[in-house]
């Protein structure tokens, strides 16, 4: 792991708390009592829903990939590289567990591609499109076209979310990070907070579970035995 660019992606994400530091000096926002402001009821999330997700975890072989960032085509390809590993090492996909945590930075891509391109995650968070390689405009790993990646020396890779979904793959992404960043968005782009909080959450992928944080995920499956994977 780079700890230089792990210094300077904390430093990012703090200067984004910063400058959004007003928005929680609202009084909507004051006193800020975080226990209320995360609690499952302001975000929608049973502690029902949470147990049943949880309880997904199973299976011989288990790994949580922890994403908190984009970073070309790892975070998605490293499930499809555990699952096809274990079944030619004689464990079947279906007896295998994979939890992908989508927190910090990589939010966007549990995210519908109508949200990219109003907010333009592409240039927000530094993720490319590896189809044109510039900012994304659309969320690429969401329902991607036959031959869309190719993996040297292995060939067409299905990484699709949808397509890691039908393999059995879990994906959840942190409610704390999609509170701070949409706050912020909001603030910089005149928009109502709440609102935006709304529209973020409405427009999070099928199949993907909002959690209470990211951390709180990786923690939930390595009480389920999970290995460990720092997706970069």
């Amino acid at each position: 792991m780079n700890t230089e660019n792990e210094a300077t992606n904390r430093r990012d994400f703090l200067g984004k708390i910063i400058a959004g530091a007003t928005v929680f000096t609202m009084p909507s926002f004051a006193p800020l009592d975080l226990q209320a402001a995360f609690s499952p009821e302001k975000m929608d999330i049973g502690p029902e829903d949470l147990e049943a997700w949880v309880n997904k975890i199973k299976g011989k072989h288990k790994m949580v990939l922890d994403v908190v960032r984009p970073h070309d085509i790892l975070p998605f390809a490293w499930p499809k590289v555990f699952l096809l590993t274990n079944a030619a090492t004689g464990t079947p996909e279906k007896e295998c567990c994979v939890v992908v945590v989508l927190r910090h930075d990589a939010i966007p891509y549990a995210m519908k591609s109508e949200l990219w391109a109003k907010y333009k995650f592409g240039e927000m968070f530094k993720a490319d499109d590896p189809a044109t390689k510039a900012p994304a405009v659309r969320n690429p790993f969401w329902e991607p076209k036959p031959g869309d990646f190719k993996v040297p020396g292995i060939g067409d890779v299905a990484i699709g979310i949808n397509e890691l979904q039908a393999s059995g793959v879990l994906f959840c992404v942190c409610n704390m990070a999609m509170t701070v960043y949409s706050a912020v968005v909001a603030q910089n782009m005149s928009l109502d907070v709440a609102e935006v909080k709304k529209e973020w959450t409405n427009g999070i992928l099928p199949g993907i579970q909002l959690v209470p944080s990211g951390v709180w995920a990786v923690g939930r499956a390595q009480e389920r035995n999970c290995g460990y994977c720092f997706a970069g």
